[in-house]
């Protein structure tokens, strides 16, 4: 069926650049034989008969720029069917829309925040059963599943601790206590570093937003999976419930594709760089980035993971105050919420990302007044820690600058 996400590698071709190039991208597949595929802004299609069309009927449905992306967005999951949402959180609610009232959601506590928020303040309301256990210590997963359990839902790294959780030992434990789903937000990692569905998850959930498009123009969420049946339920809540993308954000995450491997490489050269920066500067109290052999769980990144992305967490010296110093201070440095494009940017989770999530979770979590995030981005690696290097200055400026 015309529009269904179905991926497969080019024959031939096993290696993730050329498949991010050219899957779902063939010019055949177009009158004009265009290279690039053209953005359909049609929402409507004509039938030849009722009933009877070349594959689309209503661009809710199906569209040929989205299933261009699908296809392509799966093959680099690897996965057989990818679905295309209007945002991270639409792709969420259409994978709680599998369950219904009564079954129960295991998320990990160390959540980001807007999923929090989905799945305590709303989900909750509405029948599903919601119990946040930290996933990262898979002998509380397992004693927190209960009969009623239908979906665990884990992110690695976390969002903002950037702690490491095994996919495949939770994978073990859910798939061995009966039919209960695994979905993996792969939102930090993004295909290029990370493949969940390799590693056991059912279901490779990520914001599409940051890193898979990478220029901070376009919302959106990606769904891969490679079970028909999942698919089927998936494609019919898809179309269901509404939450699709444009078509000219899937031409814009389309297209940010096509650089993924480029970026991502850059992303982990530039984070590496500033994450050993910041480790040795003394008026930073602690740095939390999974490619440092200091991070608890490194050895587990080098197992189920090829790289890191650009994500950086540390805690400053000093309280609130010297955090928010640090933060205006910065000039390369954007202030402001997401991660994963191009640019750098740094935010307060407490303040701003996380600023839903209970204050005593928060405090159970670590997300204190001087935990800041990183989005390292890909300005020269120089430019990026001599403005950390000012900032922290700024909020220390009784302890010396190094040269």
């Amino acid at each position: 069926m015309a529009g269904d996400g179905t991926a497969g590698f080019l024959p031939g071709f096993k290696n993730f650049a050329t498949q991010a190039i050219h899957t779902g991208q063939e010019p055949e597949q177009w009158t004009s034989m265009a290279v690039v595929p053209p953005i359909s802004l049609s929402t409507t299609f004509k039938q030849y008969a009722p009933g009877e069309h070349a594959g689309y009927d209503y661009s809710r449905s199906g569209n040929p720029t989205r299933n261009c992306l699908e296809k392509a967005a799966a093959a680099l999951d690897g996965g057989k069917y990818c679905l295309a949402y209007a945002s991270g959180l639409a792709a969420t609610v259409n994978i709680a829309h599998l369950l219904k009232a009564g079954d129960e959601i295991i998320c990990t506590s160390d959540v980001y925040g807007g999923t929090n928020r989905y799945f305590r303040r709303i989900a909750a309301q509405v029948g599903l059963k919601i119990s946040f256990v930290d996933c990262a210590k898979l002998e509380c997963l397992e004693a927190a599943i209960t009969s009623d359990t239908k979906l665990v839902w884990i992110e690695t790294p976390t969002n903002p601790t950037l702690t490491v959780i095994d996919i495949q030992g939770c994978a073990d434990i859910v798939h061995r206590r009966g039919d209960i789903l695994l979905a993996v937000d792969n939102t930090f990692m993004s295909a290029y570093f990370q493949r969940p569905l390799a590693l056991g998850a059912d279901i490779c959930m990520c914001s599409a937003t940051k890193y898979m498009n990478g220029h901070t123009d376009v919302i959106m969420g990606l769904v891969s999976v490679n079970r028909d049946d999942l698919h089927e339920r998936l494609r019919f809540l898809q179309n269901s419930l509404g939450a699709v993308p444009s078509p000219f954000d899937c031409f814009l995450c389309n297209r940010g594709l096509k650089t993924l491997h480029l970026r991502m490489k850059q992303h982990f050269s530039n984070g590496m760089a500033v994450a050993q920066f910041l480790e040795s500067d003394p008026r930073v109290e602690k740095v939390v980035f999974p490619g440092l052999p200091s991070h608890p769980q490194h050895e587990l990144m080098k197992r189920q993971c090829s790289g890191c992305p650009g994500m950086i967490t540390f805690y400053i010296k000093g309280n609130l105050e010297h955090a928010k110093i640090f933060l205006k201070s910065l000039k390369l440095f954007v202030l402001a919420e997401s991660l994963g494009g191009y640019e750098s940017l740094a935010e307060h989770p407490a303040i701003m990302t996380h600023a839903s999530v209970p204050v005593e979770d928060r405090e159970l979590l670590g997300i204190s007044d001087t935990l800041i995030r990183l989005s390292i981005g890909l300005e020269d690696e120089d430019d990026i820690i001599e403005d950390l290097l000012q900032a922290l200055q700024a909020a220390h400026p009784d302890l010396e600058v190094r040269n």
